[in-house]
């Protein structure tokens, strides 16, 4: 197999900041339908490997891999002999031999991802792991930037458990200037330490904040509010009475109100009357639909640049 080195998307942090803004940038052009006629990926063959149940995610790749003009396999939970005692090194030789692109989502951490990224001649795309779901924070870069024309200076609050859509969501926006981020995260159920560490790295290169605390008092003014479900896909809640816990981190009219925010996003799937109320969900201020549909377009964003599919032309601004 010939062709330009492939690039891994494990971790946000694989990503450079020009990297960063020019997946962005491009997703944007996807969502003013940009470059509708252009196959970069026209004779590739890309690889879906999902372990665990998907909607959004699955059917983005999928769809963005075949709309860039790629082929597609895809794997079930039981398709490939790793079941049968495989390692994960063996079976990434093999598959990158035949593969340009594989896109994986797993309950297992960043480690088995990068088992799988053993070379260049096939990219590896983390379609979310215990630890991250870096494509998640890609497409909820993309939104901001769609609302609001920068992510610059945006202020931010996420409520609810410090899980992987949060924890890449702190690294990516703290990468930003003059960004803050409140996490408002259940008592024992914050974000992994090593991820708030992180975050605080890049917030102190670029001057952003990230706060966390574990109550809802006292709600910042902010022009966003974000949360996830409570029931995360992958994870089992360590305390029999979590649901008492995570009762009063719901997102409701009165924490959209208390905050002054014009923006309320969902990575989906939700569940209404837990961790967000219909009346929000529903309601004009919220962009959790146009957020799932931008996460195809985000997508394909991925798609060109760990292919080395990418041009570097002249993305919308996002600043």
């Amino acid at each position: 197999m010939t062709g330009p080195a492939r690039r891994h998307l494990i971790s946000l942090d694989d990503l450079d900041d020009a990297d960063l803004h020019w997946i962005v940038g491009r997703g944007i052009e996807h969502t003013l339908g940009r470059r509708t006629d252009e196959r970069p990926l026209r004779d590739l063959v890309a690889g879906i490997l999902f372990r665990k149940t998907s909607t959004r995610t699955r059917t983005s790749f999928s769809a963005g891999a075949l709309r860039l003009g790629a082929r597609l396999i895809t794997y079930g939970p039981g398709d490939l002999q790793e079941n049968t005692g495989e390692t994960i090194e063996d079976t990434a030789a093999v598959l990158s031999g035949m593969l340009d692109v594989l896109v994986v989502r797993t309950a297992g951490g960043e480690a088995e991802l990068r088992a799988y990224a053993v070379n260049r001649r096939m990219a590896v795309i983390n379609a979310m792991c215990a630890e991250e779901h870096p494509t998640q924070a890609l497409a909820d870069l993309t939104t901001l930037t769609q609302r609001f024309g920068r992510i610059d200076g945006l202020r931010v609050l996420y409520v609810g458990e410090g899980n992987n859509t949060a924890s890449a969501l702190a690294l990516a926006l703290s990468r930003y200037p003059d960004t803050e981020l409140y996490l408002r995260t259940p008592p024992d159920y914050g974000l992994d330490q090593r991820f708030l560490d992180r975050a605080a790295l890049n917030a102190k290169r670029s001057g952003a904040l990230v706060e966390e605390r574990h109550d809802m008092d006292d709600l910042p003014p902010v022009d966003v509010v974000y949360t996830t479900r409570w029931q995360t896909t992958g994870t089992v809640k360590h305390t029999e009475d979590w649901r008492e816990v995570f009762a009063p981190f719901q997102v409701d009219t009165a924490v959209m109100a208390e905050t002054g925010a014009k923006v309320f996003l969902h990575d989906l799937p939700a569940h209404r009357g837990e961790e967000v109320t219909a009346e929000v969900l529903d309601g004009p201020s919220s962009l959790a639909f146009q957020l799932a549909e931008n996460k195809y377009h985000s997508a394909r964003a991925v798609l060109e640049w760990c292919a080395g599919a990418e041009t570097r032309g002249d993305p919308v601004s996002h600043g």
